[in-house]
């Protein structure tokens, strides 16, 4: 069987907040960009292919 023991978890050294916050920002621009993208093919397509 699997050994029960202590998790180890790796830590960095310091907190890299500043790479956090800039990569969810770019996370939150890429899925806005798409929702948008998106809602403007599917207004296309209604409005050329009906």
């Amino acid at each position: 069987m699997a050994s029960h023991g202590k998790t180890e978890y790796g830590t960095a050294n310091g907190n890299d907040y500043a790479e956090h916050e800039w990569t969810y920002n770019l996370f939150v621009q890429i899925v806005k960009w798409g929702v948008i993208t998106s809602a403007v093919i599917m207004f296309l397509m209604y409005w050329f292919l009906t």
